[in-house]
């Protein structure tokens, strides 16, 4: 383990899967469940080119490395501390053939992967618009998890750009703000075909929802059944899988 790339103040996270350990920092925004159950939502194909946008700690980029035997993916992050420790995660599991990480504001797309074409695109963009909830004092939680540096027609919109026809675009994202993500994915071009509800256990409202949609896809969404996070005070077994699982 090469523990002379860790810096003061963060620590090292076993990710139970394949061997992979992602670097993380308390004070700064933590990867959490949405971000794996969005890696493992999204269509993933061998050869596939992937970029995803607002990579923060890399944890998408790192989980989708398990469930194919080869692609490659760009991990696009506005902050550079933040990238620069998602770097250094790619270092750290000896990933540079398949994962690159890219400084960059998502809303200036075509200067940062000018004429770059994915077969997917994944995002777990900011969940709540500004001056709702408690904005967080760390800048890194707030840019994580409010609308600071980008709303969710910039996503989109950096989305369409990178695909092509047939392109695939999965996020995750909150199901109070679903009438606002359609009108803006069909905006773009981009047809919703699979949609899944997470709820915390079985009796409560949804609290995520996946979407995965088709650029210039014909209409027809097939609504997923739903997944169910607990079981009691444990992991369902569906949940459980996903976190503790052998990779490719």
């Amino acid at each position: 383990m090469r523990k002379e790339l860790l810096r003061p103040g963060e620590r090292l996270d076993d990710l139970l899967v394949s061997n992979l350990h992602i670097i993380q920092d308390a004070k700064a925004f933590c990867f959490s469940m949405d971000a794996v159950l969005l890696a493992h939502f999204a269509t993933i194909r061998p050869g596939d080119k992937v970029v995803d946008l607002g990579t923060g700690t890399g944890i998408v980029p790192l989980l989708l490395t398990t469930r194919v035997t080869w692609l490659s993916v760009i991990g696009v992050e506005i902050q550079p501390d933040v990238a620069e420790r998602a770097e250094r995660s790619v270092l750290l599991n000896n990933l540079q053939d398949k994962i690159q990480i890219r400084v960059g504001d998502l809303r200036r797309i075509e200067e940062l992967l000018p004429g770059h074409r994915a077969h997917l695109i994944t995002s777990n963009p900011p969940y709540l618009p500004l001056g709702e909830g408690q904005v967080s004092l760390s800048q890194s939680q707030a840019i994580a998890r409010h609308e600071v540096c980008c709303q969710f027609s910039d996503v989109a919109r950096a989305a369409a750009y990178l695909l092509g026809t047939g392109g695939r675009f999965a996020m995750v994202h909150r199901p109070q703000r679903l009438t606002e993500i359609f009108y803006w994915l069909n905006y773009y071009h981009l047809e919703p075909k699979r949609m899944r509800l997470v709820h915390p256990r079985m009796g409560s409202e949804p609290n995520m929802v996946l979407v995965e949609s088709i650029r210039d896809g014909r209409p027809g969404l097939k609504i997923l059944p739903p997944l169910y996070v607990y079981e009691g005070e444990s992991y369902t077994p569906e949940v459980r899988a996903l976190y503790f699982r052998e990779g490719v």
